[in-house]
């Protein structure tokens, strides 16, 4: 396979037949050795939390294929830590969709005046440029429009499916008792017609999951879910 990118948790290869593959890490993004789903660095190093979240991106993005809702993923190999996905064109140099069920994490540090943390919000819709330099800073409808990264169509698509994603996600989180508090989501482009598509991966890297008032970590969301499956 041929090296494409290295990035904070996975790294990105192309197959001989034009496929990208996936390679999931142990590494998390987080600040001083703690997990937080938003932060735009590596924070720490959890053995297993790879194979973690390559089941849970398995698992949902299966799911989600079952609903009807296009997706880039292909097929998973567990022993290989792998996911074979299709090639995908994004938008602009990375654009992520983020769906906020509570006011936490920088939600609450913009807002903080005007919300208490944690309190209900009514699954709004973020949109942030993937700038580490900038840390991904919030962008509007109209940058978005004015810049050429999105066109209006394209922005309503992505708000539509952000929020049916969201909403499949937190229905199934809710049948171990868990809370979706938010999720950060990727789509592109793929195939000739340039369908637009969830990409990169949904597991418990890119969600903050609450269980009785405390945040779930990454191999314990995991392992409520789908157990030992």
């Amino acid at each position: 396979m041929q090296p494409v990118f290295k990035g904070k948790t996975k790294d990105v290869f192309r197959s001989a037949d034009d496929k990208y593959v996936l390679k999931f890490k142990d590494d998390l993004t987080g600040e001083d050795g703690v997990f937080d789903p938003g932060a735009n660095q590596v924070g720490l190093k959890l053995a297993g939390a790879g194979e973690a979240a390559l089941r849970l991106s398995t698992f949902f993005f299966k799911l989600l294929q079952q609903k009807g809702i296009p997706t880039h993923y292909l097929s998973s190999d567990l022993n290989d830590q792998t996911m074979t996905v299709e090639p995908a064109t994004p938008f602009g140099e990375g654009l992520e969709v983020i769906c906020r069920y509570r006011a936490v994490g920088s939600f609450y540090r913009r807002y903080g005046k005007y919300v208490q943390n944690g309190e209900p919000l009514d699954a709004f819709v973020e949109f942030t440029l993937k700038d580490d330099e900038r840390e991904d800073p919030p962008i509007t409808e109209d940058a978005l429009i004015m810049l050429g990264i999105l066109t209006e169509d394209e922005y309503k698509t992505l708000y539509s499916l952000t929020r049916q994603i969201a909403s499949i996600i937190k229905a199934e989180l809710q049948k171990q008792n868990l809370e979706l508090y938010d999720i950060k989501l990727e789509f592109g482009r793929i195939g000739s017609a340039l369908q637009i598509a969830l990409i990169d991966e949904i597991s418990a890297g890119n969600m903050r999951v609450f269980q009785a008032g405390a945040q779930v970590q990454p191999l314990a969301l995991t392992e409520m879910i789908l157990g030992n499956n």
